[in-house]
């Protein structure tokens, strides 16, 4: 027999976000603060792009998912050598 809904832990939230390390270069930001000023938006001085990820777990508790959520860091989702990476709880 399952536990009634409300017995259940709530989902976990887990915000991923991944960047390139600043000493690499940003072709993807160059080109959107290059299209930036072509469209007449004045005084952008740089872009940097980043990958926002929100994993959300579900029978776990916080620290756990925390822990799943790097592992997906170090299995899939960034490379150690271009990329710094920022885990923490989903806002909200």
């Amino acid at each position: 027999m399952s536990d009634p809904p409300s017995a259940r832990a709530a989902p976990v939230r887990v915000e991923v976000r991944v960047e390139l390390k600043p000493e690499v270069q940003d072709a993807e930001g160059e080109s959107v603060a290059r299209s930036l000023a072509l469209l007449g938006i004045a005084g952008v001085r740089a872009v940097r792009v980043a990958r926002l990820y929100e994993l959300t777990f579900e029978g776990t508790d916080a620290g756990e998912a925390e822990r799943r959520a790097r592992e997906a860091v170090d299995r899939l989702l960034a490379n150690p050598v271009i990329h710094r990476v920022v885990v923490r709880p989903a806002a909200g």
